[in-house]
């Protein structure tokens, strides 16, 4: 097996509080092959954003890794000084927020923020760096290009500007692209432009995705893989046709059950019971376990770990222990 371009293990994310620590991520641990794109769903509260967020250094204070590692092309990144990190952030991993005004200084034209981002990473002249940033506002479907380059941030739309943080993102060329829930804040057809965008650049660079989203339609057109995080810990990770067409993890089950679908004659949705707990009240055992229709006495005493299943995915649920598998057999 080739060497994985994105190697996470074991990563523990904590935050500090003066009622205790709260274990925002337990251990969660996937990899990210070169070229392929990793989607990432689960509800609001998850850890799908915190996972991006270690990933690249970013963490807000006072969250912290505490335990795991991170490894880049089998390069440790996770205990790298400030500034080395720095240094890795745009140049071999890019970021698309969620929210355009977050990666777009509002007081610097386009112009400015593109051509300073390739000459911080790539040996470039001035006129070179503009000649890059005008191609890659041309590649990722601005109109007129080489005017436009010298616009502010506000004079462009919701969509033009996300399409703005995608080539900075893929300014210096980088070996990972992070997508944050990059179309959450738009229109459906221009979703559907976005994610194209950003999905048909990476492909002609070689680099690999994660796209971390919500909206399992997104992931079913545009991913290889899923993983599907639940209260901080991986539930399922598989090629996305096999995990949406044949869930194993209960919590997998329910979330595909409550995508509608054009074929679909029932009259209700599927709907998990109950809600996620919060981080200072995740039950003992499996954290899915109070909502679980299949829960066990074993579910509310151990944690499962994830589990090599047929077809290459992993689930973390004791139905399919395999102990208890070969008793049933």
């Amino acid at each position: 097996m080739p060497e994985p371009l994105l190697s996470v293990r074991d990563l523990v994310v904590e935050f500090p509080t003066r009622r205790g620590v709260l274990r925002a991520l337990d251990k969660v641990s996937f990899d990210i092959a070169e070229g392929e794109v990793l989607g990432m769903v689960g509800e609001s509260g998850a850890g799908k954003s915190l996972t991006g967020a270690a990933i690249i250094g970013l963490l807000e204070p006072p969250g912290r890794i505490a335990g795991g590692e991170i490894w880049l092309r089998g390069e440790r990144i996770d205990n790298l000084a400030r500034e080395k990190m720095r240094r890795i952030r745009g140049r071999r991993i890019g970021m698309v927020f969620q929210d355009p005004l977050t990666s777009l200084n509002p007081l610097y034209t386009v112009a400015e923020q593109l051509t300073e981002t390739i000459r911080t990473h790539i040996d470039v002249s001035e006129k070179e760096a503009r000649k890059r940033a005008i191609a890659l506002l041309d590649r990722v479907g601005i109109p007129a290009a080489s005017r436009r380059i010298d616009d502010y941030p506000h004079h462009f739309s919701g969509g033009m500007r996300q399409r703005v943080v995608i080539a900075l993102a893929l300014a210096a060329e980088p070996e990972l692209v992070i997508a944050d829930e990059p179309t959450t804040a738009l229109d459906v057809s221009v979703q559907a432009q976005i994610i194209d965008v950003l999905k048909e650049i990476c492909a002609e660079r070689g680099a690999s995705v994660m796209l971390i989203t919500h909206d399992m339609g997104v992931i079913a057109e545009t991913a290889d893989r899923v993983a599907v995080l639940y209260a901080g810990r991986l539930a399922e990770i598989g090629p996305v046709r096999d995990v949406i067409q044949a869930a194993e993890h209960p919590y997998t089950v329910g979330l595909m059950g409550s995508i509608p679908t054009l074929t679909q004659t029932a009259d209700r949705l599927t709907q998990i019971p109950g809600a996620m707990p919060r981080l200072n009240a995740i039950p003992t055992g499996c954290a899915f376990n109070p909502r679980c229709t299949r829960v066990m006495d074993r579910c509310r005493i151990d944690r499962p770990e994830l589990a090599a299943r047929p077809g290459g995915r992993q689930v973390s649920c004791w139905l399919y222990d395999t102990a208890m598998e070969a008793a049933d057999g």
